[in-house]
């Protein structure tokens, strides 16, 4: 039963190496879950892939040399002994064991990279929300130093009015000083300056007179 042995030594050599490279894909799903760095920039997806497709070729190497021992021991002409039997019933249990393991394992795998790149998405929302949020209290800062560049240049107009206003109230005083000094000094002035006035209020009064007289002759004419 050269084949036989053969096919056992092949079996039990792909399932130690299955198993090695199977605890090697577990461990990268820890990695994965572990580090919330892009998987992309980490090279964790492209490491992910290789090491699965290392898997997904040994259990099916082994699953061939199962179905040639299984082939093997249905021969009726080489039938084969009750260890033999034992030991290929063996092998294909465990081959059972491994692809359950392998499919619940993809599955964890899968599911850690599917947390890592929502964890990733929601990290790049928060940055670009932090961005959008810097700009416009940047754009807010800037309006607000505006605004108050604005209030400064209508403070200091309104500080040169007032200090105009207050000039021009100081030559008026001046003025009127000097106009009263020159007035005190020519002789007569005073009494010229009362006539002039005497004289209009009683131009006025005659005015007045002869205004009230019109008005009384025309209602008298209007009412005849």
């Amino acid at each position: 039963m050269a084949d036989y042995e053969s096919l056992h030594r092949q079996c039990r050599t792909l399932e130690s190496l299955f198993d090695t490279k199977l605890t090697s894909y577990s461990r990268l799903a820890s990695t994965i879950t572990r580090n919330q760095d892009d998987i992309e920039a980490g090279g964790s997806r492209e490491r992910w892939k290789d090491v699965e497709g290392e898997v997904e070729d040994l259990l099916e190497k082994l699953r061939e040399t199962n179905d040639e021992l299984l082939a093997l021991s249905n021969n009726p002409d080489t039938p084969p002994s009750q260890s033999m039997s034992r030991a290929i019933q063996r092998h294909g249990e465990v081959y059972q064991d491994y692809a359950k393991e392998l499919r619940r394992t993809k599955t964890n795998v899968q599911h850690a990279l599917d947390k890592v790149n929502l964890l990733s998405g929601v990290r790049n929302d928060i940055e670009a929300y932090k961005s959008s949020a810097a700009d416009s209290l940047l754009a807010e800062r800037g309006r607000i130093d505006s605004s108050h560049s604005m209030t400064d240049q209508i403070l200091d107009q309104a500080y040169e009015t007032r200090a105009e206003f207050s000039r021009q109230s100081m030559s008026l005083a001046s003025i009127n000083t000097r106009m009263t000094g020159v007035i005190s000094t020519i002789p007569g002035i005073n009494n010229l300056l009362s006539m002039i006035k005497s004289r209009r209020r009683r131009d006025s009064i005659i005015l007045g007179i002869l205004i009230g007289g019109c008005l009384l002759l025309l209602i008298s004419y209007i009412s005849r």
